[in-house]
């Protein structure tokens, strides 16, 4: 008898989350055949729910898996904002080595010991970048008095708040509108983003402040994942470590796409010099310090360590797992 996997997601088909999850979907038939069936619903939102409400369909076992951004889980597991940490990883291949290395493999246990869900990948959500339409910003100076939509985490609204903005946390099932209506000045989002919830045709003013990657968790009900069978397990390990090394190619490749296609729309693109760049890392270092003491000592060492090792971790970060939950 077949298992049924359920998997849900808030995207289109063009997204690189969608293109993700059929990854794995593909992997898995190639692996354990009709032992296993995945039913995807690739956007809850077109079914009236909130892009948000994954999280609790899935650790409620409605359905047995999802992606979501880290930052949502950071009330019920803090040390999740090690990822949330504004200006401190500029690229993604250093991002990569932290989420595949020591710290990763650790908050995925920490995950399954606090919550219902296990986390089996990290996914790229993206460089996150401020759009405007407010004209051109360059500067903190440029930000002040500024409504912008962020997520809904304490964390990011403190740093936004300290460049001057007046954050808002809108569900990303509300934001097209948000930005359309002029409810907010401005945004961050990766590109891909911008361009595929068209919010480029109302902000016209994109600055390339890369202040963080979003990770995308790839999340497993506990108890469902508990209950298959060892060679389904593995399959779904393994076939979650192919969709990833892919996942992670369609967002580098997506970020060309997006930026091309925004830039012959005539959307202002910029990108911050060193110095400029260094301006908003000096505002926010005060804020980025007093989450960073909210941490657990050993982790964030663990973090530290797997930065400065970035080059030859982000070497093996296709053959990346974060192992089965506990």
């Amino acid at each position: 008898m077949s298992i049924i996997l359920k998997f849900g997601g808030y995207q289109g088909a063009q997204s690189v989350h969608s293109r993700g999850v059929n990854a794995f979907c593909s992997a898995l038939k190639r692996s354990v055949g009709d032992a296993v069936t995945v039913q995807f619903t690739q956007d809850i939102v077109a079914d009236g729910h909130k892009a948000s409400d994954l999280l609790s369909l899935t650790e409620s076992g409605e359905l047995d898996a999802c992606y979501f951004s880290s930052s949502y889980l950071v009330k019920r597991v803090p040390d999740l904002g090690l990822f949330d940490q504004h200006f401190v990883v500029p690229d993604r291949q250093q991002a990569y080595a932290v989420l595949d290395g020591a710290l990763g493999k650790r908050l995925a246990q920490k995950v399954a010991e606090e919550t219902g869900f296990a986390v089996l990948g990290y996914w790229d959500n993206g460089l996150r970048h401020i759009s405007s339409a407010r004209g051109r910003i360059r500067t903190p100076e440029d930000c002040q008095g500024l409504k912008i939509r962020t997520l809904a985490n304490e964390d990011h609204k403190r740093i936004f708040r300290t460049l001057g903005f007046e954050p808002m946390a809108i569900d990303v099932r509300d934001l097209p509108a948000a930005v359309e209506n002029l409810q907010v000045d401005a945004q961050e989002n990766p590109l891909t983003n911008i361009f595929n919830f068209e919010l480029h045709k109302t902000h016209r003013h994109i600055t390339l402040t890369r202040h963080l990657l979003g990770v995308a968790l790839v999340l497993f009900n506990k108890a469902a994942f508990n209950s298959w069978p060892p060679f389904v397990q593995r399959a779904v390990l393994d076939a979650v470590a192919e969709a990833t090394e892919m996942q992670r190619g369609f967002a580098a490749e997506d970020d060309v796409r997006c930026m091309d296609a925004m830039r012959r729309e005539g959307v202002e693109i910029t990108e911050l010099s060193a110095a400029e760049r260094a301006m908003f890392v000096a505002a926010t270092a005060g804020e980025v310090a007093v989450t960073r003491r909210g941490f657990d000592a050993g982790l964030l060492d663990l973090f530290e360590q797997d930065l400065a090792g970035a080059p030859a971790q982000a070497q093996q970060s296709a053959t990346h797992r974060t192992g089965a939950p506990q």
